[in-house]
């Protein structure tokens, strides 16, 4: 970890003359961009299996309907057309996973008073006013929401806030155009054989709840920003302004 700190420090001595006390919280957002630019081609790939899934939405619907009462065996259906079509369920989740080393990298080292037997002098970098060590409820503690590290705090919500908003409409838009991804509308002329009356599809277990959550997941991160350091929370909140503005360029 004493390496990672160094890293740090002399990445914030370098950006020093542009941002003042401020520098180290610059080196992490230069780092969140180099993170990022490392797994973006996992996100490319990412795109493409969503894509993918986008045209095997006719073999979907078909297998929702032929097996829509038989879950176990929809389920196994399912899994034998990604297999077939060579989709990966696991290509949109690889991004988010390999990031989180570098996010407790930087928990580490803005929670420890020491690294490597030293006093960790990271924690004498501000944000503006607010110490990259400190939290949201030291910032209410010392000047409350309106003192200064309150409005860093503040500023950083309000980010959140817009980003996560974007990222919704995102979602609902891609739910929208891939109704059998979700299993929306699998059901329509399920009955028009024979007279019989229509087979409501059972979907896969648990996926209209993760549905209906799904939009409103980039809201959450409000939680991660309030309850990290300072310096993780701006991992998290350059991270996530990142990935949507990428999900927005690579799912057109």
């Amino acid at each position: 970890m004493s390496v990672f700190a160094g890293l740090v420090e002399r990445l914030a001595d370098l950006l020093q003359p542009l941002f003042g006390l401020s520098a180290a919280a610059a080196a992490i957002v230069l780092f969140t961009a180099f993170v990022r630019l490392l797994v973006h081609p996992l996100s490319r790939a990412a795109a493409r299996g969503q894509k993918a899934k986008a045209r095997l939405q006719p073999k979907i619907a078909e297998l929702r309907r032929r097996h829509g009462r038989n879950p176990e065996k929809l389920q196994r259906a399912l899994l034998d057309l990604h297999t077939e079509e060579k989709v990966s369920s696991l290509a949109g989740i690889l991004p988010s996973l390999l990031q989180l080393p570098a996010f407790f990298v930087l928990f580490y080292l803005f929670s420890n008073t020491t690294i490597g037997g030293r006093p960790n002098e990271l924690l004498g970098h501000e944000l503006f006013t607010a110490p990259l060590g400190g939290r949201w409820a030291d910032a209410l503690g010392d000047g409350g929401p309106l003192g200064g590290a309150g409005l860093v705090y503040a500023g950083l919500f309000a980010v959140v806030v817009a980003v996560a908003a974007f990222s919704y409409r995102l979602t609902k838009r891609s739910m929208a155009e891939n109704p059998a991804l979700t299993g929306a509308g699998a059901g329509a002329g399920a009955g028009d054989r024979g007279g019989r009356g229509a087979v409501e599809p059972v979907p896969v277990p648990g996926m209209g709840t993760v549905m209906k959550v799904m939009p409103f997941l980039s809201f959450f991160t409000l939680v991660t920003v309030a309850v990290v350091p300072l310096a993780a929370a701006l991992y998290v909140v350059t991270s996530m302004a990142w990935g949507v503005a990428e999900r927005a360029v690579l799912h057109r």
